[in-house]
């Protein structure tokens, strides 16, 4: 088995939490041959049980964590526990990756945990020394130690081909390296320059993005201008509606006290001018009473004159409150203030027929051309009419008349 690229399972776990006891390493030599691969050889205790991720590293003497380790294999599960076999397992260690100094090592079992579960007495990596050769003195001895020595040269040229096929191997792996490492910098080069063009691209971008977002703070803030704008338009518009309300509330009150006005207005010219026609008849009564009691003290006169009394006539003149315009029969003419006694009567004086409506007496009608005619002036020869207040026109009509 070979080692791996991907490293063992580790801790920071000290040698007093460790159970050295649970993994038991057999035949451990005081000293291994330096270029020669290593066979560990161990056994599982009756209550251990391996696990997928289980390794074996060696580690100089005095290491303190698990991370210390020189080189580890992986261990090989056995298929069957129970037998007493599968207890006994071996890994062997490569001599390319055993250590090439002479400091004492010791092989430690580690789990997927990182805890180290078993430790072996401590091993040089050193040659044989002139100590460790015994002397022979015998034939059979030295041809003993000759068939050793030509299996040692065997197993020297055996390692020796092999260094050299494993060189020949790392010679190639390295050209190899060597022209992906040409092929992975033109590669990086390229990918250099593509990010070269991305990163001017990403400060285009950058740069665009800032310009975007000046010009959304500035729109930001165009909004919120606008939109304190429209608020402030939206209260001038409703106190402007409010206003126009109460300008129609008020142009409403107007009207109907306009309205009130005008009928009042109405009301009183109705009135006046009923008060008018009622003080233009009084006068006229007045004055025709006047003329009647004049003629009556006339009346007097000349019927003293001739010699007759009044109250002996067989007759009584009627006076203007009888209403009565009937001939004196006692008078051989007739009575001659007959046709004022029946001027002076107020019935046939003023009260005619309506030409509109056809009512007798006076009427809304009648009321109204009356103030009309108060109010304007009639020209005597041609009818024209007038409006009071330009009385000088009508008086130099009047007297274009005369020329």
């Amino acid at each position: 088995m070979e080692k791996t690229i991907e490293d063992p399972p580790t801790s920071a776990v000290l040698l007093d939490h460790c159970h050295f006891s649970q993994v038991i390493f057999n035949s451990v030599e005081k000293f291994y041959i330096p270029g020669g691969d290593v066979t560990c050889r161990y056994t599982f205790t009756q209550h251990f049980i391996p696990r997928q991720k289980d390794w074996i590293g060696i580690f100089r003497v005095g290491w303190k964590t698990v991370r210390e380790y020189y080189t580890f294999m992986w261990v090989t599960l056995p298929i069957d526990l129970n037998n007493k076999s599968a207890k006994q397992q071996e890994v062997q260690f490569k001599a390319y990756y055993l250590p090439k100094d002479d400091e004492y090592y010791q092989f430690c079992y580690v789990d997927q945990d990182g805890v180290v579960r078993g430790a072996s007495i401590p091993f040089q990596f050193r040659p044989e020394n002139e100590e460790d050769i015994l002397v022979v003195t015998t034939q059979e001895e030295l041809e003993t130690l000759q068939s050793i020595n030509k299996k040692l040269e065997l197993k020297v040229k055996e390692q020796k081909d092999y260094w050299e096929t494993e060189l020949l191997q790392l010679k190639e792996q390295n050209q190899k390296m060597s022209s992906e490492n040409e092929k992975m910098g033109i590669r990086v080069d390229q990918l250099q320059a593509q990010l070269s063009t991305q990163e001017k691209e990403m400060e285009k971008l950058v740069q665009g993005d800032q310009d975007k977002t000046e010009q959304l703070e500035h729109l930001k803030k165009e909004n919120g201008h606008l939109f304190l704008s429209l608020t402030e338009q939206r209260k001038d518009q409703k106190k402007l509606e409010q206003t126009v309300e109460e300008m129609k509330q008020n142009e409403t009150t107007a009207m109907k006290k306009q309205q009130e006005l005008m009928d009042e207005n109405f009301d009183l010219s109705r009135r006046l001018s009923e008060e008018t026609i009622c003080n233009a008849l009084q006068r006229e009564k007045e004055r025709l009473e006047g003329e009647n009691d004049l003629l009556k003290r006339e009346n007097s006169r000349l019927l003293s004159y001739m010699g007759l009394d009044f109250n002996s006539l067989p007759y009584q003149v009627p006076t203007s409150d009888e209403g009565g315009a009937g001939q004196n029969p006692g008078l051989v003419y007739g009575n001659p203030y007959s046709g004022i006694q029946e001027s002076s009567s107020p019935s046939q004086l003023s009260i005619k027929k309506c030409p509109i409506c056809k009512a007798d007496g006076i009427c809304d009608h009648t009321l109204e051309q009356q103030q009309m005619q108060a109010l304007c002036l009639n020209c005597p020869i041609c009818d024209k009419i007038f409006p009071a207040t330009e009385k000088q026109i009508f008086e130099d009509h009047v007297f274009c008349h005369s020329l």
